[in-house]
């Protein structure tokens, strides 16, 4: 597991061939080889390699009849990626395809993964969550 938080977001841009700088910052934590799979929302879900085993096997024990679909969403979307000298990954079509995303790209660290978004989707959900909603989900946490 982590030992430090992802938090965060960062702007990228994605080149014609699905290729996108992955923030050093994130780096620093997740490694530089990782996990990006489908995730929730229309964004991609980014682990480090020891979190996606981890999380794989959680999916691998849950009875078949319960988990069959989770799990091959989950773990047939996912591909492992490396970012090379310039901190650049790649993006499998079949995924960015998934989460909508073409040029401007919003990479978030939340908590103990990343998210890769399109940028007006990400700003969208963003601009959604008011105080109101804000206030409600802290107020039971001593904040």
């Amino acid at each position: 597991m982590l030992t430090s938080m992802l938090k965060g977001t960062y702007y990228q841009s994605m080149d014609a061939k699905g290729r996108m700088t992955f923030p050093a910052k994130l780096r620093e934590i997740i490694g530089e080889r990782f996990v990006v799979t489908k995730g929730f929302d229309g964004c991609l879900f980014v682990y480090s390699l020891e979190d996606f085993e981890e999380r794989a096997r959680k999916l691998s024990a849950l009875p078949m009849a319960q988990s069959k679909n989770i799990q091959r969403s989950f773990m047939a979307n996912a591909c492992e990626v490396e970012a090379d000298k310039q901190g650049r990954i790649l993006i499998p079509p079949a995924l960015r395809e998934l989460a909508g995303l073409e040029k401007e790209i919003a990479v978030a660290g939340v908590s103990d993964r990343c998210e890769i978004w399109d940028k007006e989707k990400w700003e969208k959900l963003n601009s959604e969550v008011d105080d109101e909603m804000l206030m409600k989900a802290l107020e039971g946490l001593d904040f």
